[in-house]
Formats: C-alpha cells, structure tokens, sequence
C-alpha cells in the first residue's frame, strides 16, 4: 500500500509541475505581447508629433506603415525562463522517479513469483519423498485420498543460533567488557546452510539470556531480509525457550525489552514454529561461535598490547612510545624524554644538581642514566656540576687563567716543587699551585697566575687591581643590588619572585637583609615580596608564550645557549 500510495504521489506531484510550467509560459507570452504593443504605440505618437502638417494627406499611408511595421514587430516566441527550466527539469525528474518506482515493483513482483515459486518446489520436493516412504500396502489402501495443501507445509527453513562470551577478561584492568559474539546459521529443509553470520557484541555487560536473545533477533532478521516467509526456531537453551513461548515471564527490563523484540520480530513471518533440542545438536553454530571468540580474543589481545606499547607521561600528559620513556634510576619514577632534558636544563641552568622531577622524590639523576636523552654538551656541563657538588665551598678553586677557569679542590691541586725543584724555591711552596687541566702555574693566595720573584705582599701592593674582571663584577652587583651567599659566597640576582632565596649550596636566606631563614621561617622582619616582582604585565606573557613555540629540530641551537648561559654562571669567581 506504501508503494502504491508513493506511486500516486509522484504522479500528482508530475502533474502539478507541467501545469504550472504551462502557467509560467503562458504569463510570459502575454507580458512579452503587452510590452511590444506598448513600444508600438509610443513610436506612432513620436511620428505624428513629428510631422504634424502631413498627418491628414498621408493619414491612409501612415495607417499602412502602422500596420505593416506592427506585423514585422510581432514578438518571437519567447525564451524560457529559468522558472520555467526549474519546473521542466523538475517535471523530468519525478517521471524518471516514476519509472525507477515502477521498476522496483515489477523487481519485487518477480522476487515474490520467484519465491512463491521455489516454495511450491521445495513442498511438491518434500511431498514427493513423503509418497515415496509411505508403504506399498498403505498406498494401494489410501493412495488416492493422500494429500499436503500447500499451506500446511512444515516450516521450510530453520534457524539455529549462539551467543557466547568469552570466560577470559582481555585487558589488565577488571571494569574491560567481556568478548562476546553471535553466532546464526540458516538452514534449508534438507539441512544444507544457506547462511551464517559472525557478529561481535563490542561493550557487552550481561548474561547468558541476553546474548542468546541478541543472537535469535539477529538470525530472524536475516531470515526476512532474505524473504522468507515459514521458518523454525531450533533452540537448545530452555530458560530461552520458557520465556518465548509464554511459561516465564522475564523480570528484568532490559530482558523484558529483548524477548518482546524478539516476539515482535517473530510476528512477521507467516508461520513461525520453535523447538527445544538437547544440547550438542547446535554443533555447527557452537563451532562458529567459538572461532569468532578467538577471533576477536586475538585482536583484543593485539589492540591491547599496541597500547601497552604507548604511556603518559606524569608531566606532559601526553601518550608517548615506550621507547621514549625514561626510568629513573633509584625510585622507578617515569617521564617522556622531552621532559627530562627540558628538567635537567633548568636545574643546570640554575646550578643545582638535577634529581628526580616526581614532587617529594630526592633521588638524584646519574650521568649514565641521562646519557639517553641528554645531548652531549648537556652531560659535559652534568659532570662538571656533580663534581662541583661533591666538592665543599671553601675547598672550591678555580684556574686563574681566563682561557682554562678549570674547576679544582685544594686536595687534588699540584706542588710543582714536588715534580721539578731547579724552578722554585722552597718559600715558595706555601702558596704555588699548578692547574690539573692548563698545567698553569698560580698563586692560591693571591689566585692570579703566579708571580715569579715577588710576594704575595709585593704583588697586591704593586697591583691593587690584579682582577679587572672581578673589580667590574662587584661594581656591577652593588648597582644591580645583587647579593652573595654568606656560606659559599656566590653572587646571586634576584629576577623575579619572593625575597626568600634559596642558594645552589642549601643556604636560605632573606634578599632584603640577608639574615638567614631557619625551619622554613624568616628570622627578620622585611617583606616577603615585592608585587614588582611577581605580577607580570601583559607583554612579558606575550613574549615568553612566543618563546614556547619552539620547534624541536632546534634542540641542539638550545643547548648551546643553556651551556653559554651555564658557563657564566659557573665561572663566577667566589670571593671570600
């Protein structure tokens, strides 16, 4: 009825379409009429006004030219215009419409003869072989009255359906669904398969019930979808079997709402008929079912195992491969390698010795452990920061000559007089070192090269300003209001934050007065902070956003300027 009334539809609607194209050509051909005889007109008015002496004499010829010049202006026939085009394609696409509408009838016509057809031969199949079982004697006796209408026919095709889920939980966390999977196969009256379905249930969270429900909803969908008309439910599932003939009655919703889909989807056919078997007569769909359970458990596994392959890091939060994962080594704390070295920087930069960056953990980083992920500039600078902490404040030396500035303690520094004594005297020994990388030769007490024949009283008297560089430095930092550390006596600069310093050598204390913090506690009374030095304006969080956006093919271009940066800092000269 559907298809007839769409049928009729269309033809309504290709007939309003030509009328109304109809109507549109007819306006325009009597607006183009009206225009012509308006220009007609206005031209007849000009020539009379034109010549007014000669409108009697020559009024029949005028008259003539009127009507001879009106026939030459008759209008052509007009062009369609593009309503009229719209309608006319339109008009065009409802009869092709009509025409596929009436193909599909005449296809579903033939498929309905086709099948009405094979279910004749199918039943005159099955009542042939009935004929030829029954015995001789019977059919001498009842031969003429035996007869099988062709409604009475037993379902021609059978359904047989699984749904299984797998008793394994893929995954390492206990909330993963379960792999389930529906199993179908229809068969014909001499149990040949005609088609099997496969289907996997993503997400399932239920029972047994429901995955057998699933599975019948989908084989008797199939079933009409391949038209047929008879069909028989096979079954070796009793609770299943109660609930579809009306013994239970399902409790539950959502078991509810499936065996009344599978009720409504029973209805369809015109004979539906069920059957409970033993178990083990479903051989065919248990097989199925199992192999579709492997199936999915193997790529359950390997979808798994590709994300295994993949982790977060705490720091970035960003799904990083395996590969690039730094374990650090002590604690087992892990963070992508981007983050690792972008850490390390900061802490050489700052110059203190890189630890673990998890919050509370102490562990301190190893040069071979950071030798993955660190360039090898950055693991040079690494060194020699350990070997600058392992070395105490005030045993601290550094190479007076400005193209060496080696890093030395007062145990392992040279006394040239112990390798070569026909140079030195023995006076001089108090205070004659030699550098362990340069193999230059200084004076510990003055700590510039090593003034040969002179004291160390002689030498600062004659040059009061035997360290230019450093004279500039204290210069600089008394105007720039910078402070040293009271215990190691490195130069600290205050950029931005709180007055609470806290020194690369453990010492805190406060920026203003330089009085010393203990327990966390400032022991005078300055102020914590400066809003200067804390609140940002607008620009300078332009400018360091912009800085952000780096590109990580510059890498090596950034460690160089952390290493320049990192040099500065680390060839301060200590003043005591």
């Amino acid at each position: 009825m559907a298809g007839r009334d769409d049928l009729a539809a269309l033809r309504e609607q290709t007939a309003l379409a030509s009328s109304a194209a109809v109507s549109v050509s007819d306006l325009d051909l009597a607006y183009q009429l009206q225009l012509a005889e308006a220009i007609q007109a206005s031209l007849s008015l000009d020539a009379l006004s034109s010549n007014p002496s000669s409108s009697k004499g020559k009024a029949p010829i005028a008259a003539a030219a009127a009507s001879s010049s009106s026939s030459r202006s008759q209008p052509a026939p007009p062009e369609p215009s593009d309503a009229s085009y719209a309608l006319a394609v339109h008009a065009t696409d409802l009869a092709r419409a009509e025409e596929d509408h009436r193909y599909a009838e005449a296809c579903r016509a033939y498929h309905a003869r086709a099948a009405a057809s094979a279910s004749v031969a199918a039943h005159d199949a099955i009542f042939a072989r009935e004929l030829a079982a029954v015995p001789e004697d019977q059919w001498a006796h009842d031969g003429d009255n035996i007869e099988r209408p062709l409604d009475s026919t037993k379902p021609l095709f059978r359904v047989m359906f699984k749904g299984m889920a797998s008793k394994e939980v893929v995954g390492s966390r206990d909330w993963d669904p379960r792999v389930a999977v529906l199993a179908v196969a229809l068969c014909d009256s001499q149990g040949k398969v005609v088609l099997s379905i496969q289907k996997p249930v993503e997400g399932f969270v239920g029972g047994r019930m429901m995955l057998e429900a699933m599975a019948l909803t989908e084989g008797l969908q199939a079933a009409l979808g391949l038209g047929i008309q008879s069909i028989g439910i096979v079954n070796d599932y009793k609770a299943l079997h109660n609930h579809i003939v009306g013994i239970w009655r399902p409790k539950q919703m959502k078991l509810a709402e499936m065996i009344n889909q599978v009720l409504s989807v029973a209805k369809k056919f015109k004979k539906c008929e069920t059957k409970l078997v033993e178990r083990g007569k479903l051989d065919y769909v248990m097989k199925l079912a199992r192999d579709s359970i492997l199936s999915q458990i193997t790529k359950a596994i390997a979808v798994n195992a590709s994300k295994e392959k993949r982790e977060t890091c705490a720091i970035c939060l960003e799904d990083t491969d395996v590969s690039k994962i730094h374990v650090v080594e002590g604690c087992a704390h892990r963070f992508c390698f981007c983050c690792m070295k972008e850490h390390v920087k900061v802490k050489l930069l700052h110059g203190t010795l890189p630890a673990c960056p998890q919050d509370g953990c102490t562990t301190k980083l190893t040069v071979e452990g950071s030798k993955i992920f660190l360039s090898p500039r950055l693991l040079d600078i690494m060194v020699q920061r350990i070997r600058e902490g392992q070395i105490p404040p005030g045993q601290k030396i550094y190479c007076p000559y400005p193209k060496c500035s080696a890093l030395m303690s007062l145990s392992e520094m040279q006394h040239p007089l112990q390798e070569s004594s026909s140079k030195h005297t023995i006076a001089d020994a108090v205070t004659l070192r030699k550098c362990v990388i340069c193999r230059g030769s200084f004076c510990i007490s003055c700590k510039v090269p090593w003034h040969d024949r002179m004291t160390c009283y002689n030498y600062k008297r004659r040059y009061p300003q035997a360290r230019p560089d450093d004279a500039k430095l204290q210069n600089l930092a008394r105007q720039q209001l910078w402070r040293q550390c009271v215990k190691c006596k490195h130069m600290i600069e205050l950029s931005e934050g709180c007055y609470h310093m806290t020194c690369v050598c453990g010492y805190q204390f406060c920026y203003t007065c330089g009085k010393e913090w203990k327990d966390k506690k400032a022991t005078c009374s300055c102020p914590l902070w400066d809003e200067d030095n804390i609140i940002r304006d607008g620009m300078e969080e332009e400018e360091e956003e912009e800085n952000d956006d780096y590109d990580d093919s510059d890498d090596s271009d950034e460690d160089d300027y952390y290493a320049r940066d990192y040099d500065r800092h680390y060839y301060v000269r200590d003043y005591a």
